[in-house]
């Protein structure tokens, strides 16, 4: 397959577009269905109506770890570490360290302290990686959920009033460090609704990381270097996908889950699957998504689930002032047809 520019996948966001706070309520989000040639403007509260008895919706249900940490090294200087996942190892996890040059193995990090509080060591440096990252271990278990803080996305400038608010209401396995965001909006009502109508839910589990959420930074994407992600699916839920009239992947980890499931014939296990064009699709036939960062891998998906027209969505939905990212608005995609894989009941 040729080469493809990275170029091809930028655009221009507003960044007034950029959504800063979550949309109240959840299923009050803006739903831009695009299922067919003519886009329709709704809202999440909507997608009941959408779907049909048969479909199948499949959700990540992973929970966002506290996983950031603001610390000082012994000299005094500012330090924001990033857990990424853990090593296997006890208490050791793969980091994104800011700024790390000058970090060396070695180095413990500590709570700044306070008029009220004194300084308290969190983790240690152990390891350098490549692309900025260390391995570190945490002094113990406690400093997680005591010292950590939800990891939001660095285009959110605004304070988080509540942190749940960067949870899905059905999240339930801990392990990640961003939101599958297009569950978001998802609402007990709107699920409630979808079951009534004879929509069945099903749930995964990708545990998102850096392959999510690194940038595309080389001019070829088929030169981008997917991160390993790790995700899991029950074989009672494989067998509800597999005999699903259709179905309805919410985000774009939710994908990549079902579609390495299905390329490796694997229920459990790591994952670098990178879709771009030319992918030989054997799952998902609609995707509920947010709108991405330009340049990025997410995008360079949709471009390969409906073609080259996500260009023209893109550009409708900046006119109509959608909002963008991780707190913005969603789009509804069908798929572009392709060859149905032997042993799925679902049409293509």
């Amino acid at each position: 397959m040729p080469d493809f520019s990275t170029d091809e996948f930028d655009y221009e966001l507003p960044e007034a577009l950029i959504g800063q706070v979550p949309t109240e309520p959840r299923d009050a989000a803006r739903l831009l269905d695009a299922r067919d040639a003519a886009p329709v403007h709704r809202h999440v509260r909507d997608l009941p109506d959408l779907l049909q008895p048969g479909d199948l919706l499949v959700v990540n249900d992973t929970k966002v770890l506290p996983a950031r940490f603001h610390l000082v090294k012994p000299t005094g200087g500012a330090v924001e570490v990033l857990l990424l996942e853990p090593t296997g190892r006890h208490l050791e996890w793969r980091a994104l360290v800011k700024p790390g040059k000058r970090l060396h193995v070695g180095t413990t990090l500590s709570t700044p302290p306070t008029a009220n509080r004194s300084s308290r060591d969190v983790l240690t440096i152990v390891d350098q990686l490549d692309d900025g990252r260390r391995v570190v271990e945490l002094i113990d278990h406690e400093v997680l959920d005591e010292l950590g803080t939800v990891p939001l996305p660095p285009y959110i400038t605004a304070p988080l009033g509540d942190p749940d608010r960067y949870q899905t209401v059905y999240a339930q396995e801990p392990g990640s460090v961003a939101a599958p965001t297009a569950g978001l909006h998802l609402t007990d009502t709107v699920l409630d609704r979808l079951a009534e109508r004879g929509v069945g839910l099903a749930r995964v589990e990708l545990r998102v990381g850096l392959g999510t959420f690194r940038p595309i930074t080389t001019d070829s994407v088929l030169d981008h270097d997917m991160h390993a992600e790790r995700y899991r699916i029950e074989p009672a839920v494989w067998d509800q996908i597999r005999s699903a009239k259709r179905v309805i992947a919410v985000g774009t980890t939710t994908v990549r889950t079902l579609e390495s499931a299905a390329s490796t014939g694997q229920l459990e296990g790591e994952t670098r699957l990178f879709i771009h064009r030319g992918f030989d699709w054997k799952v998902v036939d609609l995707l509920m998504t947010n709108f991405h960062v330009p340049r990025s891998s997410l995008l360079v998906m949709i471009d390969a689930f409906v073609g080259p027209r996500w260009r023209q969505l893109y550009e409708d939905a900046v006119h109509e002032q959608y909002r963008f990212l991780s707190f913005g608005d969603a789009m509804l995609l069908q798929r572009m047809p392709n060859e149905a894989s032997e042993g799925f009941g679902h049409a293509p």
